[in-house]
């Protein structure tokens, strides 16, 4: 980041100068947003089309006070003119060094140099080109996350075609719930997977999922439970070395398109209808993972990165976007606690990890389970970590710092699958705060305000994008005038992204996130974010994890308020008994406010989370109060809602 800063204002004359303050050039980011990205562009060296006047676009940013859905006349357009490919921005580097290291539950472990990725890239584009696939088609992934997860979305990229994943966790109708609305014409998808300990198969829900979706015309097998997998059983299908095999040695080609032509359809999470499907461009993806890689994280030519992710979250997709800094990715699929609690800080040492992506829930849990990786493990070469998710409480600040690595930068980040980034991150100029994000994304107009409108700072309100950027979704699939996707982010300030996410922004300039703004707490009309009972809640040991929700009762007065109920799940052993529920109490008045002390507190065995590992609050307070979720099948494990129905000790 110090090296670009010294760069732009060698050549920016209306830039900061170089050793300026970080706020004085996040300003300038957003002051400037034409030179800022025009200059982040030159410095990552995005290839692409050289036009006739010798530059790569026309114009930088055509309409730089609207926001969205882009109008074809006034924007926002970014990169006006520009032709580009995805893949061949992420596949500069065709040489022996590992692009690919990938590792199982089991141990079992794979590599792939550049030149041997290029070529199966090359290869599966090809066979993608000889099935029919064209610019602009769908290419489906049902794939745990290896290797051939990534050669076939970087085929699919290189021919302009478009790419979408889901996790093979996914039941039948959360597949169909997300595949059936973009009706793709490929599905990969493996015979099945393994986590912890057990093997999952999936042909059953493959021949479910072809049989309906009719625009579905191949189905390529990846073997991974079995060398030879019943693919006869399965329409349509045939093996991934059956489908690559004839192209084989074919060149690798890309087709350039332009800046915002559709890369990735991915979905929101589902839980209270049908997920909606975002369009997410190929020039805007990308030139937003390189500044948040090369800038954010300081991420170099050789590193090795490591986040803990599915093919079903956008974390994948932002893993994957490392090589085009020519970083190795490393991927794991599997539990992140098999064979033991310390599996992935085994991996992070074994694998020389440089960078190590998990979830906040991930970070509690070793902390709970008394794994201290300072003392078992050698991670010297480990230089960051990063934690998204879920807001990470400060407790799990400390424990980094004490128990994992004195010294290493803790970037706790935050944005979204709509915008396939984040709004806040890491800064290696900054001091990292327990508690808090470091600071708001160069380029990003990030806010928070309250309920009038206005910003305020050192309290909580929503948070809101004031201004373009250029990974906001191109379109919804299927939302011909726009009308879904203004309905998404611009229905409650017009013209101002609304993000979703109660936040709070800090007087130097960090963010804190106290939870969902849907899912917040309104008690006696006191609005609470989750996040801040969660803090108090994960220091307590007997505890593992928990989840809450406002309970509408009466008031007294005909109307209605809201009380707030805590549901935890114990540790084995432990009873929830009165003396451990005053302490959970005394501990949340100490440290929130009595406002935020739940007036019930109830033992569940399981706590309902989306397929991204994300706590469900919504469903619960659905199932509690005598709602249907409207889309369980977005849940990892929808028999856990049944643990909160008609409770006695919910009943007003």
């Amino acid at each position: 980041m110090g090296r670009f800063f010294t760069d732009v204002a060698r050549t920016h004359t209306a830039s900061p100068r170089a050793d300026a303050p970080w706020a004085e050039w996040h300003d300038w980011s957003l002051r400037d947003r034409e030179a800022f990205w025009g200059a982040l562009w030159r410095w990552t060296g995005v290839i692409a089309d050289v036009l006739p006047g010798g530059d790569q676009w026309d114009a930088p940013l055509i309409g730089r006070g609207r926001m969205a859905p882009p109008d074809p006349l006034l924007g926002p357009l970014w990169f006006v003119g520009a032709r580009l490919n995805f893949a061949e921005n992420l596949l500069r580097r065709r040489d022996d060094g590992v692009a690919i290291v990938f590792r199982d539950e089991r141990g079992v472990t794979r590599r792939l140099t550049w030149a041997e990725l290029a070529g199966q890239v090359a290869a599966t584009a090809g066979a993608l080109r000889a099935a029919g696939v064209g610019v602009g088609d769908r290419v489906a992934g049902f794939l745990p996350n290896v290797p051939e997860a990534v050669i076939a979305m970087l085929a699919t990229a290189s021919i302009g075609a478009v790419w979408s994943s889901c996790s093979p966790d996914f039941g039948t109708q959360g597949v169909l719930d997300r595949f059936g609305q973009i009706e793709p014409k490929v599905l990969f998808c493996a015979d099945g997977y393994r986590y912890a300990g057990k093997e999952i198969d999936c042909l059953a829900r493959v021949r479910e999922i072809a049989d309906a979706i009719p625009s579905i015309q191949r189905i390529v097998v990846v073997p991974f439970l079995r060398d030879a997998p019943a693919v006869r059983d399965v329409a349509r299908a045939m093996t991934w070395v059956e489908f690559t095999s004839p192209a084989q040695g074919a060149p690798l080609e890309f087709t350039r398109l332009p800046f915002d032509h559709p890369l990735y359809i991915m979905y929101s999470s589902g839980t209270t209808g049908l997920p909606k499907c975002m369009v997410h461009g190929a020039g805007g993806t990308l030139l937003q993972h390189l500044k948040e890689h090369r800038l954010h994280l300081d991420l170099r030519r050789h590193d090795r990165l490591f986040y803990f992710t599915t093919c079903g979250w956008m974390m994948w997709n932002w893993l994957v976007s490392a090589l085009a800094t020519q970083a190795t990715i490393v991927l794991y699929d599997g539990a992140a606690t098999a064979p033991d609690a310390a599996a992935l800080w085994t991996l992070c040492a074994e694998e020389r990890v440089n960078v190590f992506g998990t979830s906040a829930k991930f970070l509690a849990l070793s902390e709970k389970a008394g794994v201290v990786p300072a003392r078992s493990h050698d991670l010297s070469a480990l230089r960051t970590i990063l934690s998204t998710g879920s807001p990470l409480a400060a407790h799990s600040f400390d424990y980094v710092a004490r128990d994992v690595k004195p010294g290493v930068m803790l970037s706790s980040i935050s944005g979204g699958t709509d915008i396939v980034s984040c709004f806040a991150l890491g800064n290696p100029l900054l001091p990292v705060h327990r508690g808090e994000l470091q600071c708001l994304g160069l380029g990003m107009a990030v806010e928070v305000w309250n309920e009038a409108g206005h910003r305020v700072v050192g309290e909580a309100g929503e948070l809101v994008c004031t201004a373009p950027f250029p990974s906001m979704p191109v379109a919804f699939w299927n939302d011909p005038d726009g009308a879904r996707y203004r309905d998404a982010y611009f229905r409650t300030y017009p013209g101002v992204w609304r993000h979703g996410d109660w936040a709070e922004e800090t007087p130097r300039g960090g963010l804190v996130i106290h939870g969902r703004s849907d899912a917040t707490l309104n008690p006696g009309g006191v609005r609470i974010g989750t996040a801040e009972i969660y803090r108090q809640v994960e220091q307590l040991p007997e505890i593992l994890e928990s989840v809450v929700i406002g309970q509408e009762v009466a008031d007294g007065a005909g109307g209605t308020d809201e009380r707030i109920v805590l549901f935890v799940r114990l540790q084995p052993g432990i009873a929830l008994d009165d003396a451990l529920q005053e302490r959970l109490r005394a501990l949340i008045r100490e440290h929130a406010s009595p406002h935020h002390v739940p007036k019930v507190i109830v033992p569940v065995a399981d706590i309902p989370r989306t397929i991204s590992g994300k706590i469900s609050e919504l469903a619960v307070r659905d199932v509690v109060h005598g709602r249907a979720v409207k889309n369980a099948d977005a849940l990892a494990n929808p028999g856990a809602l049944a643990l909160y129905r008609d409770l006695p000790a919910l009943r007003v």
